[in-house]
Order: C-alpha cells, then sequence, then structure tokens
C-alpha cells in the first residue's frame, strides 16, 4: 500500500498525538488519597505477624504496591495531621500550636494556600472529597441561632475541591449531618450527647433518639471545641459513615470514569472515620476478629478499602490510577488495654501512640500502589512523611513548588520505581498533640526538651523502641540536631528556597530557642 504525502503527513500527527496521550496519562495518573483515622502501624496484617485480625485489602495493596515502613504523619492528632498531609507544610507554623479543631472554627488552610486539590485541579484533574473534613469550617449563625438555609463557608469547595460529601470533623465534636456540598440535606437541627458504647473499651455512641431542644448551650473552648450538647441531623447514625462514604466514593468516580479512561484524570482525598471512636463495627463483622470490637471494626475498614479497588478493577481504572493508603497518626491509648487483653499491639513493636511524640505516635502504615509504575511487592524502609505527598505528586505530574508552596515537602517521586534510590531527605520534624517537638535526621532522633520532659537522643536503626537514651554519650550529636531543628524552625521551610514566614512569632514550646 503507498501513501501519499498528505496521508503520511496525517499519520505522523496521529501517531505525534497518541504518543502525547501516552505521556499524559502515564504522568497524570488518577490519584486516590484513603486516610485511616487513628490507625496504628501494627493495625495492617502485613506490617504485623502477630496481629489478631486480618486486612486482605492492605495487605493487597501491599503486595500489588509499595510499602512504606519508614512513613510518618506530620503530627500525632487529627487536625494538624490534615492539614501537613494537604499543603505539604507543618501544622505548628499555623496559630495551632497544640491539640485539634472543633467542627466550628475558621479553616486552618489560609485562602490561597496550596493544597494537594488545588494543585492538580489546576493540571486539569477533577478533584472531590468524601469523608471527614476537620480542619474547620464556617457554618452560618451561631449554635444559639442557625439558618441551615445559607451556605457553609471557608471549607473543602474552597480549598481546591469541586465536590464534597461528608463530615465536618470528629463525631464527638458535633454538627453532624451528611453535607453534600455546602449544605446539608436533612440539617443538624436536634441535639445530642455522647452515649455509653458497651461493645468497644472505654468508648461513646453518636445514635439517636435525639433531643429536639437545646437545653444546655454548654462552653466553647478557642480552637471551638463544644462542651454540651452536639448539633445532629436526625437522620444521623455513627455506624453508617463508612459505608456511605465508600458508596459516595464509588459513585463519585463511575461517574468520571469514562472521562478518566480518555485523559481527564480524577483526584479523590477519602479521610475515613475509622478505626477513631466510636467504634462501631457494622453487624456482618461484629465477633469476626480475635480483638473485639476494635478489630472487627478494622476488618470492616478494610473490606470497604475492598470495595474502592473492586471498583477500579471493574471500570478498568486501576492501572493508571495511584492509589495512596495510610492514616492520620498512632493508635488511641485503647490500644494499651488490647493489648492486655487481646495480645493485639496496634502501635507495632514502637513506643507508645497517639498523642506522643514517640514513634508510636507518628508512625504510620503507608502503602502506594500504582501498577503502570510501581513494582509489586516493593518495599521502601527510607523515611518519609505525609507533608512530601504534595511534592511527590507536583513531581509526578510535571510542576515545580513556587517558595510559598509546600514548604516541607520532599519529593520521593525516585523511590516509587526504585525504592533504594537516594531520596537524600532533608530532616523530618515531628510534633506531639501537646506541642512538643523532635528532629529526625537519618537514623538519629533527637526528642526536644519540655517543662516537663528532658532532651532525649535515640539511634532508630539500633533502637527502633527508643529504649535507650545515648545524650550522654552523643552530646555532639544532639548539639548538631538542636541546631537543625532551630534553623528549620527560623527559614519557615525545611526544604531548599528562599526563607518563608511563620504564622506566629516565637511560641512557649520552642523551648530551647531564644524568643524572635
Amino acid at each position: 500500500m503507498k501513501l501519499t504525502t498528505s496521508t503520511a503527513a496525517v499519520c505522523i500527527v496521529l501517531l505525534s498525538v497518541c504518543d502525547n496521550t501516552l505521556t499524559f496519562a502515564e504522568s497524570h495518573p488518577n490519584i486516590i488519597v484513603i486516610y485511616t483515622d487513628d490507625q496504628g502501624y501494627g493495625d495492617a496484617s502485613c506490617l504485623n505477624p502477630e496481629a489478631k485480625f486480618k486486612t486482605p485489602n492492605l495487605d493487597r495493596l501491599a503486595s500489588q504496591g509499595m510499602t512504606f515502613t519508614d512513613a510518618h504523619c506530620s503530627d500525632t492528632v487529627c487536625t494538624p495531621s490534615r492539614y501537613g498531609l494537604l499543603t505539604g507544610r507543618y501544622s505548628w507554623r499555623t496559630t495551632l500550636k497544640r491539640g485539634v479543631y472543633g467542627a466550628e472554627k475558621e479553616c486552618l488552610i489560609a485562602d490561597g494556600r496550596t493544597t494537594l486539590a488545588s494543585l492538580l485541579r489546576k493540571q486539569g484533574y477533577t478533584t472531590a472529597m468524601v469523608g471527614k473534613w476537620h480542619l474547620g469550617m464556617d457554618f452560618p449563625g451561631d449554635r444559639l441561632n442557625r439558618d441551615w438555609t445559607k451556605p457553609v463557608l471557608n471549607m473543602p469547595l474552597d480549598k481546591g475541591f469541586d465536590y464534597f460529601w461528608g463530615i465536618p470533623a470528629s463525631m464527638n465534636y458535633g454538627v453532624l449531618a451528611w453535607f453534600d456540598g455546602r449544605y446539608a440535606k436533612v440539617p443538624p437541627t436536634q441535639y445530642t450527647r455522647k452515649k455509653p458504647n458497651k461493645i468497644a473499651i472505654s468508648d461513646y455512641r453518636i445514635a439517636p433518639p435525639y433531643e429536639t431542644q437545646l437545653t444546655q448551650a454548654g462552653t466553647t473552648n478557642d480552637l471551638g471545641v463544644v462542651r454540651g450538647q452536639l448539633e445532629i441531623a436526625p437522620d444521623f447514625v455513627d455506624s453508617e459513615c463508612l459505608t456511605r462514604f465508600t458508596t459516595k466514593a464509588i459513585e463519585w468516580i463511575e461517574g468520571h470514569a469514562e472521562a478518566a479512561r480518555d485523559g481527564k484524570p480524577f483526584f479523590l482525598y477519602l479521610p475515613y472515620t475509622s478505626p477513631h471512636k466510636p467504634v462501631i463495627p457494622i453487624a456482618r463483622f461484629r465477633g469476626k476478629s480475635d480483638a473485639g470490637a476494635y478489630g472487627d471494626f478494622m476488618m470492616e475498614t478494610d473490606w470497604h478499602v475492598g470495595r474502592i479497588l473492586e471498583m477500579l478493577d471493574r471500570e478498568q481504572l486501576a492501572n493508571d490510577t495511584l492509589v495512596i493508603f495510610t492514616s492520620d497518626n498512632g493508635p488511641e491509648t485503647t490500644w494499651k488495654e488490647r493489648a492486655t487483653r487481646f495480645t493485639h499491639q496496634s502501635n507495632g513493636i514502637y513506643r507508645e501512640g497517639k498523642r506522643s511524640i514517640y514513634e508510636g505516635g507518628h508512625r504510620v502504615p503507608m502503602f502506594i500502589r500504582w501498577p503502570a509504575k510501581v513494582p509489586a511487592s516493593s518495599k521502601c524502609d527510607q523515611p518519609v512523611c505525609q507533608t512530601d505527598l504534595l511534592a511527590t505528586i507536583a513531581t509526578i505530574t510535571g510542576q515545580k513548588l513556587a517558595d510559598d508552596e509546600g514548604e516541607d515537602s520532599h519529593s520521593f517521586e525516585a523511590a516509587l520505581t526504585n525504592p533504594t534510590a537516594a531520596l537524600n531527605r532533608v530532616p523530618m520534624i515531628h510534633h506531639s498533640a501537646q506541642g512538643g517537638f523532635a528532629i529526625r535526621d537519618g537514623d538519629w532522633k533527637l526528642v526536644m526538651e519540655t517543662p516537663k520532659s528532658k532532651r532525649q537522643l535515640y539511634d532508630l536503626a539500633k533502637d527502633p523502641r527508643e529504649q535507650k537514651d545515648l545524650i550522654r554519650q552523643h552530646p555532639e550529636i544532639a548539639t548538631q540536631l538542636q541546631e537543625k531543628i532551630t534553623k528549620i524552625v527560623l527559614n519557615g521551610r525545611s526544604t531548599d528556597g528562599n526563607p518563608q514566614s511563620n504564622d506566629t512569632s516565637w511560641w512557649s514550646n520552642l523551648i530551647w530557642m531564644e524568643k524572635f
């Protein structure tokens, strides 16, 4: 068959278009971030051979992708970890120095601050969030005078997301309703208090019957946390969260599947409410584990992850979808009784759990599956932080972060295809719920002093359980690390680039530093 000059030219153009489409698809995968709540390192059976329950879908992510054995959240409680994940910046640089927000508070993510969602939307992604926000929202009116016909402001739709369906915060903080965009279809016009949860350790329920009158206004602290009755919609039930979130996420992806197959990628942020209290597994999972209701709840969580993976297979999206699974902090303090009663270690081999500056507080499970790029059953033992996701995804999608974007985000994109590639990560800062600091550089971890504790130094390569304080043997290393953490605080960034401003001046937890 002979080709005319014009026909050949058309063929060359078509081949060029095909090549460009392939290149775009390879560098712009669909992205799903699944974020569990209070799941410890030992709550994935592939990471804990002694686990008292199985997590086959997390194990599937590990076997089909990469396991990060030294992954960390940027804080040890909900709000600051979520800030770090979405912005690539440590939350302690903001006005939030300790603790968490309530449901009603000015959003911690400032207007104009780049997030994973806004970064990807600039690249043509369709963006969605389904699940628990917990970064502050502006509700219409106040607790004594609401007008739910008006929109909710300063929330996910203002931070880069095209779609939002979920709840404002942890369930113990109230304003509980199924929000679809800026409105709740059934407004939170009733009230409740936490009720006993008899199936779990030291737990509560958020379940009917609810009250029709606000009989106790309660108090609200400066973080927006309410002590008193919680605002709630009459159709809200705590045990429905995981099912509703997963179903909505699946419906949203299915609605964008054809576009994704045609080269219009999507980003979904799916922050679950489990295994955070209330621990309320649905009936089909009760009694299925050997770790009580908590184990049952983790099994249910794993099952919902499987629903997402099955949908990706069904829609022929799995190969070109980057799935990131991780947790916002270590396990709730009930891990101690679980260890005694069921011999299940939610924190794995690590010291302590949620809120703590020690490894059990911030070393979390992390799996990344991307069949088109990430080798199956691979393992990365290098330290990474959830703040690093912004820079990593920017690198994947061919973007360069500005000086005021992702100030604490260090790309580990190279490790996704070669887990032993030298990342040369800058020192990582850990932060406790009470505002304490630690710095990790290579194998060394320096825990900074607080008014109630002394400075400590650990060699994590030899002592991952943090049992032997080496500060007296290696004072020179402690001095070097103090200099590094001081510089990181003062520069407003830990990555290379022009210095940036923290949102406040010196604060009391910087006990080792002079005021600035």
